[in-house]
C-alpha cells in the first residue's frame, strides 16, 4: 500500500524527510486531513478474502487522533 497524489490535494507532508515516504494530502481548515492510498494486487485479494485491513500510526507518544479509514471518497 502506497499514498498517491490525487487532484483534491493541497500539501505533501514529509516531502524533504528521506526518512518517510512523501503523503500526498488535502488538509482542510477544520483540520482534517485526507490522504489517498493504492492497494497492490496481492493486498487487494487479502482484503477480499479475509475482509481485514490493519492501521498503524506513530503517535510519539501524543494523544491518538480519531482515525476513518474508508473505501469512498470524502471529497
Amino acid at each position: 500500500m502506497k499514498p498517491i497524489e490525487f487532484k483534491e490535494q493541497n500539501v505533501v507532508f514529509a516531502k524533504d524527510q528521506p526518512q518517510y515516504l512523501p503523503l500526498p494530502a488535502r488538509r482542510e481548515e477544520d483540520g482534517m486531513v485526507i490522504t489517498c492510498w493504492k492497494l497492490s494486487f496481492i493486498e487487494r485479494v487479502k482484503i477480499l478474502f479475509t475482509g481485514k485491513m490493519w492501521l498503524s500510526q506513530l503517535t510519539f507518544n501524543d494523544p491518538l487522533q480519531p482515525q476513518r479509514p474508508q473505501v469512498d471518497s470524502p471529497l
